[in-house]
């Protein structure tokens, strides 16, 4: 790939996407949410452009050139708390993907890379596989669902290879403040017990670089219309991956396992199968969770 272009390029995925392509010798377009707070992380690099461009926007979005070679699709608006169940808002991230395929077509794309999430699949007891069968309790995951399904079918029919990815729990130095690990580095950096639940779940953490790289391979070698579960492949207890956490943080507060429920229908094992990814793609995880954990909590 010598041209790409990403939305959602300032999230944790999309930046390490954006490197890989820059130690690809790959141009990459960004495009950006006049809004977001998040530009300048992005590198200042002659291979780099940076466009305004909202999710809404997408349908009158005027390219400069049209010798784009793949579109990958991060951007998703309502990813957290309630608004996951605001139907009319999820609806709305169903149409701003089709319009991505648009888009990605009239930039003369070949490829088009959606972003998918496990919510997709619902309540699961056994590692995730692009077969396991789909029956997403949350409207975010609902929307994901059809989001993926109707790219699929919209990209054959504008002659467009198309991969749709369900990515699991990824971590890393620009991950959001609302996440877990997020949540656990702030408080044990400053020596605060945490409260948890007892961490039971049989969980997956992926480190963002390993992602973004993914995401690369997948766009470039990916097998047209499949779907990839993205995740380390490797599964241990949430109670495992606190406890490191505690461990690089040099914390002596405690940790408050069961001092929180598990909120209505906590999956309880989210762990990817990615043998298809790595057989089609090559792709293999390079960071292990204490080498990841290690390069951001110190």
């Amino acid at each position: 790939m010598k041209k790409i272009t990403i939305t959602g390029a300032t999230g944790q995925i999309g930046l390490a996407l954006v490197n890989t392509a820059i130690e690809n010798n790959c141009e990459v377009l960004c495009l950006v949410n006049p809004n977001s707070s998040r530009k300048a992380k992005l590198p200042n690099h002659p291979l780099v452009k940076i466009e305004a461009c909202a999710l809404s926007d997408y349908p009158v979005f005027s390219p400069k050139a049209s010798d784009c070679d793949a579109f990958f699709h991060l951007a998703w608006e309502h990813t957290f708390g309630a608004s996951r169940d605001d139907v009319q808002a999820q609806i709305h991230n169903i149409q701003y993907t089709l319009d991505a395929v648009n888009l990605a077509h009239r930039m003369g794309c070949s490829v088009f890379v959606g972003a998918g999430s496990q919510a997709e699949y619902g309540v699961v007891d056994k590692p995730l596989t692009p077969n396991t069968p789909c029956f997403p309790t949350s409207g975010y995951g609902i929307a994901k669902h059809a989001a993926g399904l109707l790219a699929k079918l919209h990209c054959k029919q504008l002659n467009m290879r198309c991969h749709w990815v369900r990515i699991l729990s990824v971590y890393g130095k620009n991950d959001g403040a609302q996440t877990l690990i997020s949540y656990l580095i702030e408080e044990l950096s400053n020596n605060r017990k945490p409260a948890l639940t007892l961490c039971e779940q049989q969980w997956d953490y992926l480190h963002s670089d390993d992602a973004g790289r993914a995401f690369w391979h997948i766009g470039t070698s990916g097998k047209d219309s499949k779907t990839y579960v993205l995740g380390s492949g490797k599964g241990h207890s949430l109670r495992h991956y606190v406890e490191e956490i505690y461990r690089q943080t040099n914390a002596s507060c405690g940790l408050g396992f069961g001092e929180k429920p598990y909120y209505p229908h906590q999956p309880m094992h989210l762990v990817a199968d990615i043998s298809a990814l790595t057989e089609d793609t090559g792709w293999v995880p390079e960071i292990s969770f204490e080498e990841g954990i290690k390069s951001i909590a110190n």
